[in-house]
């Protein structure tokens, strides 16, 4: 029997990028599936050194691309495989994923088991869901699930990554809900308790449908792609870090489900709680501090949707061992005045550089959370935390502690400058500020081009209560790309963002 009779072709890496999809060609002659034999499949088993994966076919006829003895692996499916060119892979119909009789189930608005849960889990984290099968889950979970259910599905998220342990230490971490553009306090919280003496492994996102996550923010400083072992070498030499998680693999079916819900704007409270609670407990975290913003274009619009979220956290935050702070804060505007990595990144450093024109809103919602991890630690009063993390950006000290992280990082491998494009958005009548909207705000900076390109994004000039006359600068508009730039300033004229009242 041939190679290719029993079902093995070359494999050849394409220079394709699929996204998160797996996604193989063939050629339409090729000698081990035939087209005719994937009518009724959607998908095919790829195996090659003790990994299998699940992928969509696509067949080509040009056979200057492909031969028929060779299959080809677009960028993600090549890595996960982990092959060779050249390389002999076993490919085959799929059968579907076991776990698609648990997305059935819930779909029906059954209650899905630990088990099932668990079986769903284990194919996201073997990339062996299509994006269709994964949004079929979301969709569902969002119309009905327990807490036991979220409760749960954490526990199925940990299990199935990394899971960091720092022995007997109190381990402290801090979280945004998000939502809030320019809340890029992360960067101030972590050297602020890492200075004081508490353990901060801080793993962060990038951003998917925002203008920045605080790893696109702390890229444009250091190096955030860290393994778990250079992960914890920083920790342990600074007291804290601030790392992209998705190199760390914890939780990473979390990554998988985030990919899909996002576009799709499915955001529930269970999806939410299992998220974060997940990523912080792989993390090894003993103590959170959750920032709840809330307001009229946040993520938890009114009270009661905060209170429900808050007893959620509670409920599965102590059955992880988590002790939980949840922070209701001020979701009605931005905080600071950059929104974008670059115009962020500079936020920040005014902060904790002391400089007179620092924003003090991002200031101020920094040495408060900051201040709630601090009396974590019992030689810190009661009601003095606060007061010690604002001393400690007086006094220089996390600044120091901030450079020395990013020395320990490593260098940006990002070139990182401010967009040359600009555009000043202006008001059109006299009156002043009443709101600005968040979502909005969001919109055209990512529009501008962040968090792609660093240096776009939006300064905002205006607050609100704010008094303007008909031509004053709301925001300036900064842009790398002139397609996208032009795409901001459109945006912007069509709706600023900004409500304004008569005086």
């Amino acid at each position: 029997m041939t190679e290719t009779a029993a079902g093995l072709l070359k494999a050849r890496p394409l220079p394709l990028d699929t996204f998160r999809e797996n996604v193989v060609m063939l050629a339409r002659d090729n000698a081990v599936l035939r087209p005719e034999r994937l009518a009724g499949a959607r998908r095919v088993e790829v195996k090659a050194r003790g990994i299998t994966i699940l992928a969509s076919p696509v067949i080509t006829d040009d056979r200057a691309l492909l031969g028929a003895d060779e299959i080809g692996l677009p960028q993600p499916a090549y890595h996960r495989l982990g092959v060779a060119p050249g390389e002999r892979v076993t490919i085959a119909p799929a059968r579907p994923p076991k776990s698609l009789d648990a997305v059935r189930a819930k779909i029906r608005g059954e209650t899905l088991t630990p088990q099932m849960l668990a079986e769903v889990v284990a194919d996201l984290v073997g990339h062996r869901c299509s994006d269709m099968e994964v949004a079929a889950f979301l969709i569902a979970c969002a119309s009905f699930m327990t807490a036991e259910e979220t409760l749960d599905l954490t526990r199925a998220m940990v299990d199935a990554g990394t899971r960091l342990s720092w022995g007997e230490r109190a381990v402290v971490d801090k979280h945004s809900i998000g939502g809030i553009p320019g809340n890029r306090t992360s960067l101030i919280v972590a050297p602020i308790v890492a200075t004081h003496g508490l353990l901060i492994p801080k793993t962060s996102s990038r951003a998917i449908t925002s203008p920045a996550g605080t790893a696109d923010t702390m890229e444009v400083l250091a190096r955030v792609d860290l393994s778990a072992d250079e992960m914890r070498h920083v920790v342990e030499t600074c007291g804290g870090c601030i790392v992209w998680g998705g190199r760390v693999n914890l939780s990473p079916a979390d990554d998988v489900l985030i990919s899909v819900e996002r576009p799709l704007g499915v955001d529930t409270a269970g999806q939410m709680v299992a998220s974060i609670l997940s990523k912080k407990a792989s993390a090894g975290s003993s103590h959170l501090v959750i920032d709840m913003p809330i307001g009229p274009s946040a993520k938890i619009r009114d009270a009661a949707s905060a209170l429900r979220v808050r007893k959620l956290f509670e409920f599965v935050a102590a059955r992880m061992g988590v002790a939980i702070d949840i922070v209701a804060t001020d979701g009605s505007r931005p905080v600071g005045r950059g929104v974008g990595p670059v115009l962020e990144t500079r936020d920040v450093l005014a902060v904790l550089d002391n400089r007179p024109d620092a924003p003090r809103d991002l200031l101020d919602k920094s040495v408060m959370l900051a201040g709630r991890l601090l009396e974590v630690d019992p030689a810190v009063q009661g009601g003095r935390g606060e007061e010690r993390a604002r001393e400690l950006v007086a006094s220089g000290a996390a600044r120091a502690k901030l450079d020395q992280i990013i020395a320990m990082q490593g260098p940006s491998p990002i070139r990182a400058e401010l967009g040359e494009l600009t555009h000043v958005v202006t008001a059109q009548r006299s009156g002043h500020v009443a709101a600005i909207d968040c979502l909005r705000i969001a919109a055209v900076a990512r529009l501008a081009g962040a968090p792609t390109d660093p240096g776009a994004g939006l300064l905002l000039l205006r607050d609100v209560g704010d008094a303007v006359r008909p031509g004053d600068p709301l925001y300036r508009i900064h842009g790398v790309e002139p397609s996208e730039f032009r795409f901001a300033v459109e945006a912007a004229e069509e709706a600023s963002g900004f409500a304004l009242e008569t005086s």
